[in-house]
């Protein structure tokens, strides 16, 4: 097999892959593995999808099951968020928050808490209010929100057995606008650096660790009341033409910025579905700390832009919401 992953840096040593076609299938394949891991959109940047055999969900039926008395939505882990965003709008409904790009799978994202931005946002896993998994012995395990231990089922890293399902939060259908500012100065950041972040309902911001922050982008929802349009945000100039997160790319493959409102997964993501999410080939990697430290990591950070700027695209600076879950990164705490 010679599998590789999203970003091309990682070859999969795996002897062989299994696509089953049934919930069947997968039990009888989970219960005769000596070692297996579950392989998602290939969006991590190590071997901890890796194994002896690997396991890809997206054969099994795709069915979703909108319960809008209960305001849930159940999925197969394998759907993308992309796909997910659709069926939901033709229900009438959303997903309260998404990650910069759509083309993630769901189980994926809810193993490894992968996140969106917003002071008020946990991340993608808190959303999850059921499950179903296939554990080492082939057995089935439901489990829901509520249930002895389930805050340690969610975030399992796809050491707990192969998630088949999951059970989502939903809400109303809603729109999104979307505004950049470019040439936020440092010292505004540091010292204003809560009312940056709560400038929307998602605020990314996007640096080289230059004289200034390149960039600061500012998702709100839509309400219907009378929107005041900023021109500027603390001595950052609101931009007139769309950008891309890295500086002199063609922001073509971005989603609609200059305030056009838009349906909430055409603006969320910072990346349309259907495109190439950032630059394609690329290598990240993410640090979480606790939010009451932010200010000093970043000045920091600024004093070894000499040393990292020579081999750096851009650094996303985010905040995320503290949640429950034992595994996840901002478990008890609220972080950046």
């Amino acid at each position: 097999m010679r599998e590789t992953n999203w970003a091309a840096n990682l070859t999969y040593r795996a002897a062989g892959l299994h696509r089953p076609a049934t919930l069947d299938q997968v039990q009888e394949l989970v219960a005769g593995a000596s070692r297996l891991r579950v392989l998602g959109s290939r969006h991590s940047f190590n071997d901890i999808a890796d194994a002896g055999e690997l396991l890809v969900l997206d054969g099994l039926p795709g069915e979703v099951a909108v319960d809008h008395d209960a305001g849930t939505v159940t999925v197969p882990a394998a759907m993308r968020y992309g796909e997910l965003a659709a069926r939901l709008r033709a229900e009438g409904l959303a997903l309260a928050n998404l990650a910069s790009l759509p083309h993630i799978s769901v189980g994926g994202a809810v193993a490894t808490a992968t996140h969106g931005s917003g002071d008020a946002n946990g991340n993608l896993a808190t959303a999850v209010a059921g499950l179903v998994l296939v554990c080492g012995t082939g057995e089935l395990l439901s489990a829901a929100r509520g249930a002895p231990d389930f805050d340690g089922l969610v975030v399992g890293l796809g050491a707990l057995g192969a998630v088949t399902r999951l059970t989502l939060d939903v809400e109303p259908d809603y729109q999104v606008r979307q505004r950049t500012f470019e040439g936020l100065p440092w010292d505004k950041l540091f010292d204003h650096l809560d009312e940056v972040t709560s400038a929307g309902y998602s605020v990314s911001l996007f640096t080289r660790w230059g004289e200034v922050v390149d960039q600061v982008w500012v998702k709100t929802r839509v309400t219907g009341a009378a929107e005041e349009v900023r021109g500027e945000l603390l001595g950052a100039v609101a931009a007139t033409q769309d950008r891309h997160p890295i500086l002199g790319i063609d922001p073509v493959n971005c989603t609609r910025q200059l305030g056009v409102p838009g349906p909430w997964p055409d603006r969320l993501p910072h990346f349309r579905m259907g495109f190439t999410p950032s630059s394609g080939e690329e290598l990240q990697s993410e640090y979480h700390l606790p939010r009451e430290h932010a200010v000093a990591a970043l000045q920091a950070l600024r004093g070894l832009a000499g040393a990292i700027r020579p081999v750096l695209q851009v650094t996303e600076l985010r905040t995320v919401a503290a949640d429950r879950l034992w595994m996840s990164p901002q478990q008890g705490r609220d972080t950046f």
